[in-house]
């Protein structure tokens, strides 16, 4: 992990169409020889996406792992590279919503795009922010993450095991709070909701939340530019009366526009997760063929 973190270093003085290129090639070895998580992705790519051929899920995979592998060298640029060359990378449309941020409790709601870690630096540039963070099983590359991600401006970090309260906290201090809302931890704190038609257990706290503190959700949503030209963070409108009085009508609401933003850029949403591990009472994973899991990456 030590010789990662000097590639990774190394790599961020490079121009970004070769760093990009680079993690695409390797990106490609991945999809070759990490055939469990190929199965994976493949599998939910099926679920997701019955109307593809095989060949669209097999090549929207293969693209999927390609730009993983490059987002993964390119924090590189992020962690080390100078606000100035950030500023120039990163397109933010429209802009950080700072007045909102500082009129009132904010969740800015997160979806896993690889690029998911753009977005955070992207609102760090402006504005100090809380999180959920999960510790890195490697204690030197946690430590270059930590630094990495708090290097404009302070940042509270909790741990999933803390609960609500230190969040509501930070965010009653102004602190918008960065929370990436779509991934299967089980069924506590979640309800079986449909994610792309597909009951998926989902984290109900955004709207439970949000209710609590009467805080706005602004969706925000990183994916690359073309012909590796950077990124663009694109914060959306504030959701209107959410959650309302049904969290789980809420929870639906937040899927499907997580489902709209995957189908505008599939390959780059995060489908190397068992996001239908969890499954409701009877039914048979649709995973149990393979044995691995994954460690599922946090802000």
């Amino acid at each position: 992990m030590r010789l990662m973190v000097i590639l990774m270093w190394l790599l961020h003085w490079f121009p970004l169409p070769v760093i990009a290129r680079l993690g695409e090639a390797i990106g490609s070895l991945l999809f070759v020889y990490k055939k469990k998580r190929r199965r994976i992705t493949l599998i939910n790519l099926e679920l997701c996406f019955p109307e593809w051929t095989a060949e669209e899920r097999q090549r929207i995979a293969k693209k999927h792992f390609q730009y993983y592998a490059r987002s993964v060298l390119e924090r590189g640029i992020l962690w080390w590279g100078s606000e100035a060359r950030l500023r120039r990378l990163i397109i933010v449309e429209p802009s950080v919503p700072l007045a909102e941020i500082n009129a009132s409790p904010t969740i800015l709601l997160c979806p896993h795009f690889v690029s998911l870690d753009v977005a955070g630096v992207a609102v760090m540039l402006e504005s100090s922010l809380c999180s959920i963070y999960t510790q890195q099983l490697n204690p030197v590359f946690d430590e270059v993450l930590r630094k990495g991600r708090s290097r404009f401006r302070p940042v509270k970090l909790f741990s999933r095991s803390d609960g609500v309260k230190p969040i509501i906290r930070a965010m009653r201090e102004h602190l918008p709070f960065f929370m990436l809302p779509d991934m299967d931890f089980g069924e506590k704190d979640a309800e079986f909701v449909p994610f792309f038609g597909i009951p998926a257990a989902t984290l109900t706290a955004p709207a439970r939340i949000a209710a609590a503190t009467n805080a706005k959700v602004i969706p925000v949503v990183a994916t690359y530019l073309p012909n590796y030209r950077g990124w663009t963070i694109k914060f959306y409108p504030a959701w209107e009366n959410f959650p309302g009085d049904d969290v789980t009508a809420a929870t639906r609401t937040m899927n499907a526009f997580i489902e709209d933003r995957a189908r505008e850029a599939p390959a780059e949403y995060f489908w190397t997760h068992k996001r239908f591990k969890t499954r409701p009472a009877g039914e048979t994973s649709f995973y149990e063929s393979i044995t691995s899991d994954e460690v599922p990456p946090a802000y």
